[in-house]
């Protein structure tokens, strides 16, 4: 099947783009979007993919699926475009960022800045119908990302896997620890944060270090300038 993603990814995922399931998947999807409102807009579907190649993929942010309300999902987990009002959890990583690295709050929320410093913002499926969370579960796109961990786990290493939630934390089992670093916490949306373990966990910083300790360049995870968090 000729899957339009970033060609280093086409590579290490060529043997998925062949199993029946992402056939189903792609049918499944194709038939969605033909009948239904979707998000991330088609051209959006892989663009966590096509951003970060999997040679420069330093950390992995796990998300579960889109945003489903118009103009937020953009393929990236967590991230807006601009102009987007932040999210409750993306408002929580901010606040922690700047508590942690006391850098202030953006003004955007469109994260492909992280992602082109090599932060892959995968969220674990990469559809959803309008409106309806989590309604493209269980089609067939927790088998393909699962099968994109496998594969950094496997084929690098000394990377970042940073799991948030109990869904994200899921898939440590994916994961090999004796040559990566997994930073894991509770979920950074208000209903989680505020019982406790977001605030103050202290990610940002503790992965800059490693990545830094690797031979990486550091994530610049603010670009500065004070947001609007409403």
């Amino acid at each position: 099947m000729n899957v339009k993603i970033e060609p280093s990814w086409h590579e290490h995922l060529q043997q998925e783009f062949e199993q029946p399931y992402f056939a189903q998947l792609t049918d499944f999807v194709r038939q969605e979007y033909t009948t239904q409102t979707c998000y991330p807009p088609g051209s959006l579907i892989f663009n966590a993919f096509n951003l970060c190649p999997f040679d420069k993929v330093k950390v992995v942010i796990i998300g579960q699926d889109p945003y489903h309300e118009p103009r937020q999902a953009q393929g990236l987990s967590f991230s807006v475009a601009d102009g987007v009002p932040f999210p409750p959890s993306l408002q929580n990583i901010f606040k922690e960022i700047q508590n942690d690295l006391g850098k202030p709050i953006p003004a955007s929320g469109d994260l492909t800045r992280w992602a082109k410093q090599g932060v892959l913002l995968l969220n674990a499926t990469l559809t959803v119908r309008a409106h309806q969370a989590a309604s493209h579960q269980r089609h067939g796109w927790e088998t393909f990302t699962d099968a994109a961990i496998r594969a950094l786990s496997a084929g690098r290493e000394h990377l970042v896997f940073i799991l948030w939630g109990g869904y994200a934390r899921s898939k440590a089992q994916l994961i090999d620890r004796s040559r990566h670093f997994i930073l894991e916490s509770v979920h950074p949306s208000p209903l989680s944060a505020n019982r406790g373990g977001w605030f103050g966990n202290p990610h940002f910083s503790r992965c800059t270090a490693y990545v830094e300790q690797n031979g990486g360049a550091p994530i610049e995870w603010s670009s500065g300038g004070a947001g609007n968090c409403g």
